[in-house]
């Protein structure tokens, strides 16, 4: 029986120096004005004081813990993770899995590259907290994971950047980091939902696919509860595109675009527990318990600890995660906003989340 994966550290940070509410992408903290990284030793954003020699020190521990901040940081300002001084890693364990970046000199294009390194890393966290975090393909060439964030190209006769993953390559489209943009293909796709981390997150699913389920004992179990992943992929794609998803996919599966294909299903609800773990996560480490007036309304204490219980845990996350998202989509309609979590989860759709809880578990 594996161990445990231990709960997520913090979700919620504040200034080692003045105690000042901080957030996950903060760089600078904005009462006391010290610089702030994302510490991967202590799985922390912690203020630093300057060290000599080019190092950074945090207050916690200044005589054991020095960092140095890579050029992404210091000088494109496009990632706040920090490595530790010892290391001989030329860039963070975020930046180490894009190999592919945008051209730096049209602004528009590094603000987006911005954008998709910030999503890129939030994701990257919840990972680490799950005990799966994956290893960059400068490590593992054949096993490793990738990122290729790339524009389309200008000639509008060449075939434009798709999103996608194969073979461990995640390839992101840089128009997507537009926020128009991405609202008129979320439209045009009809879609209730699309966003950067949301993209990251499904095509990890298929990532983790194959570093988890093929070829694994796991296989059968999967097939039947998501489908045979034999069928051919480019007939499915093109019947979606076609014809839509099938008439009864509310039923069986998390979003329309699941029903394509047995991989899409897997990756839409891989992406689904990723959405609800670290939205539980967060509020268990913000202290949100639901406590309505009238006993017919959704309540709920948030923990966050069901990951940590193992399989038997996934019933907990459930109880927590209904009433959460119907606090969350009601905050949002009161600001004038689309639904947080526009989806309706149907029993087989729960127990192929159930599916990905326990591979998670076995895995980390």
């Amino acid at each position: 029986m594996p161990t445990p994966v231990a709960p997520p550290v913090m979700h919620v940070f504040h200034c080692d120096h003045c105690q000042h509410l901080v957030f996950f992408e903060s760089a600078t903290c904005v009462q006391c004005g010290r610089l702030l990284a994302y510490l991967p030793d202590q799985r922390m954003v912690g203020s630093l004081d300057e060290g000599g020699d080019g190092a950074w020190k945090s207050p916690l521990e200044p005589e054991q813990r020095a960092y140095r901040l890579r050029p992404n940081y210091a000088e494109h300002n496009v990632c706040n993770w920090a490595i530790p001084a010892g290391s001989e890693q030329e860039y963070c364990d975020s930046c180490d899995l894009t190999r592919t970046i945008p051209d730096l000199s049209d602004m528009a294009a590094k603000q987006a590259w911005y954008r998709y390194e910030v999503a890129k890393r939030r994701v990257l966290y919840s990972l680490v907290q799950l005990g799966i975090s994956p290893v960059s393909k400068s490590v593992d060439p054949e096993r490793g994971l990738a990122f290729e964030i790339l524009a389309d190209p200008v000639d509008p006769e060449a075939p434009p950047i798709l999103t996608g993953h194969a073979d461990g390559l995640i390839t992101l489209n840089l128009a997507e980091a537009d926020d128009a943009e991405r609202e008129r293909r979320r439209l045009q796709m009809h879609e209730p939902y699309r966003t950067l981390v949301g993209h990251i997150r499904h095509e990890l699913g298929h990532y983790y696919w194959d570093r988890l389920i093929a070829g694994s004992d796991r296989l059968d179990a999967y097939r039947a509860l998501f489908g045979d992943d034999r069928e051919d992929y480019a007939q499915a794609l093109q019947r979606h595109y076609d014809a839509g998803p099938a008439p009864d996919w509310q039923e069986r599966y998390v979003s329309a675009y699941a029903s394509t294909h047995a991989w899409e299903d897997w990756a839409e609800t891989w992406a689904h527990y990723l959405h609800i773990t670290d939205a539980i996560e967060t509020a268990a480490d913000s202290g949100l318990s639901i406590r309505p007036r009238r006993r017919d309304q959704p309540s709920a204490k948030i923990t966050g600890k069901a990951i940590a219980r193992g399989p038997e845990g996934f019933d907990q996350l459930m109880n927590e995660w209904f009433p959460l998202t119907f606090v969350l989509n009601n905050l949002n309609r009161g600001l004038g906003l689309p639904d947080a979590y526009p989806f309706v989860l149907s029993k087989p759709a729960v127990e192929k989340l159930r599916f990905v809880h326990e591979t998670v578990y076995h895995a980390g």
